[in-house]
């Protein structure tokens, strides 16, 4: 069994959801403000697991990496402001072109930073420390990825010309992560132990076929994002970014109930 700490959880969420940042923003397809917001959300987002980690018990370490994080995290959304200002500045000007783009590694360097704090977070839990870790990066990257998706497809409403390249890779990669998430979470002690009643969830087992529940929808919403992502109309990105936002609410329903559940 695998302890369960929110801190270590929301944590992973903004560092896998900050890797899938990377991703998208490299290519420098997707303008600045999409970075700005996603940026701000996820060090929002570290901070309210700084808060809790130390009103409900610290783990120095992650804590320590964690700060690192938001310290990596803030310096890369100043960087990016002060780009696109000079890149404001400059513009109409073959000159200086380097200093208009923001360095994009700094964001892949920021996403390194919040994963160590995860698997610091990991290596406390208890249990066998590679399952751990394991459900810890897996659960960052599968949540990371829905969560950058329904982000991106609200900001093609500020960005209508945008393609739909960096919004069906969001949704591919969440699809993808759907596979891992759920080899990492049946492994043993896993939560076909749930299913099968080895391990009691308390309601009968009513709340291990919620997961599964959960678990099938997501996969199905993700499924139906790509699906109207194939329509040529704009409403389609629209419809896709609804699919998304429910899938995140069973995503996150997916993860955080096997984790509670498989914990001491």
């Amino acid at each position: 069994m695998i302890g369960f700490d929110a801190a270590t959880l929301i944590v992973s969420w903004a560092a896998g959801s900050w890797f899938f940042l990377w991703i998208t923003t490299r290519r420098r397809v997707v303008s600045a403000g999409y970075g700005w917001l996603t940026r701000g959300v996820l060090l929002i987002a570290t901070a309210i697991a700084l808060v809790i980690a130390f009103a409900y018990g610290a783990v120095w370490s992650r804590e320590i990496a964690s700060f690192a994080f938001v310290i990596a995290g803030s310096t890369a959304l100043v960087v990016s402001i002060i780009r696109r200002q000079v890149g404001a500045a400059l513009e109409g000007s073959s000159q200086n072109a380097e200093s208009r783009q923001f360095p994009a590694w700094l964001d892949l360097l920021v996403a390194a930073i919040g994963l160590c704090a995860s698997l610091l977070g990991a290596f406390d839990a208890g249990g066998p420390v590679l399952l751990a870790s394991a459900r810890i990066l897996v659960g960052a990257l599968f949540l990371g990825a829905m969560t950058d998706a329904m982000l991106l497809g609200h900001w093609y409403l500020v960005q209508p010309g945008l393609a739909r390249a960096p919004l069906l890779q969001m949704v591919h990669a969440a699809a993808l992560m759907w596979i891992p998430e759920m080899i990492v979470l049946l492994f043993p002690t896993g939560m076909i132990s749930v299913l099968n009643g080895t391990i009691d969830d308390g309601y009968n087992g009513i709340l291990g076929w919620f997961w599964a529940a959960n678990a099938a929808v997501t996969v199905v919403i993700v499924v139906l994002a790509r699906l109207a992502l194939r329509e040529r109309e704009y409403s389609a990105v629209m419809a896709a970014t609804g699919f998304m936002y429910l899938a995140i609410l069973t995503g996150f329903a997916q993860d955080l109930t096997a984790r509670i559940l498989l914990s001491p």
